[in-house]
């Protein structure tokens, strides 16, 4: 994700990190170059005047806005629910872990004093998967390896259990279900807590599954396949089209025009599939530090990882 000030003045013209520039620069350069032997040889190929009206360049224009600009929407719905699955799972983070400290007993007298908590805490370690959950998820939306990342928040027999799983976030769902009922069985917890705590739990499991049905469901292929192919031929027509009524302006025109068309189409693909690492994605590795940074100092830890900052504007 980028993070910078909105720019102002001539700045906004120089800005390339956060742009979609880099990922249009090629077609907007082969366009302009079109468009500039257009204007020399007057809408001449292979000695045929080629003569079109800027009329139905009009007419296809006002078209092709309104479908990149339905496009762009879905897209951007697409990156918005991504944003507000991950915005609850931060919620649901605290309030379990609130719930855990405060309602669920180490089945020990003194076991309920406020933190730090002893070693062996079994509350503790149904925080920490809690931890482990939220990178596993990360992990697991962005097909990327923890490389043993997990490893300091599990047991060690349970983190072989976790590289060995097909599906890591619903394993660790599952160990969570089955600490909550072994707390139930030892009437660590009353029923009443229990079932609450479980209902978070159901809650955890729709975040992953909404996650998952943006990240398994992009928007139909044929639909990008059409609006691409009719944005590159209005571009490569248009010169066509200008250059008998602005002449030597065409290169500049076509280029604005391509500029525009080009990059709401290549940021509509970016930003369709929000959970990869490209530039405009969500921020997936900040949200889990936060989660990791509040759930840790809940349990009374002192030494905490440090939030993660941006780098060149850019935070993943």
């Amino acid at each position: 994700m980028i993070v910078r000030e909105r720019p102002s003045g001539l700045r906004l013209f120089f800005i390339i990190r956060g742009s979609i520039v880099p990922r249009i620069i090629w077609p907007l350069f082969v366009t302009i170059l079109l468009a500039t032997a257009v204007t020399v040889t007057h809408g001449m190929l292979f000695k045929v005047k080629i003569t079109m009206t800027p009329i139905p360049f009009s007419l296809i224009g006002l078209a092709l806005a309104i479908f990149i600009g339905f496009r762009n929407t879905a897209s951007y719905d697409r990156y918005w629910e991504g944003r507000k699955l991950w915005g609850e799972l931060i919620i649901l983070c605290r309030s379990l872990t609130r719930e855990i400290l405060t309602f669920v007993s180490d089945g020990q007298e003194e076991g309920n004093a406020w933190p730090p908590f002893r070693d062996g805490d079994p509350r503790a370690r149904m925080v920490y998967r809690l931890i482990a959950f939220a990178h596993a998820l990360r992990h697991h939306l962005r097909e990327t390896e923890p490389d043993g990342g997990l490893r300091s928040f599990l047991a060690a027999d349970e983190a072989k259990e976790l590289a060995a799983s097909h599906h890591r976030p619903l394993y660790l769902l599952q160990r969570m279900g089955f600490d909550l009922r072994q707390a139930l069985t030892g009437k660590r917890v009353q029923e009443y807590f229990a079932a609450s705590l479980d209902a978070n739990l159901t809650r955890l499991t729709s975040v992953l599954t909404g996650c998952e049905r943006i990240k398994n469901t992009p928007i139909p292929f044929t639909y990008n396949l059409l609006l691409h192919r009719t944005a590159y031929l209005y571009c490569f027509l248009l010169p066509f089209g200008l250059v008998d009524s602005i002449g030597f302006m065409t290169p500049f025109v076509v280029g604005i025009v391509s500029f525009t068309f080009f990059g709401l189409d290549a940021l509509g693909d970016e930003i369709e599939e929000p959970f990869g690492i490209l530039p405009n994605d969500l921020a997936l590795s900040a949200m889990c530090r936060t989660i990791e940074r509040d759930l840790r100092a809940a349990l009374g830890e002192e030494e905490l990882p440090e939030q993660l900052a941006p780098v060149n504007y850019r935070i993943l």
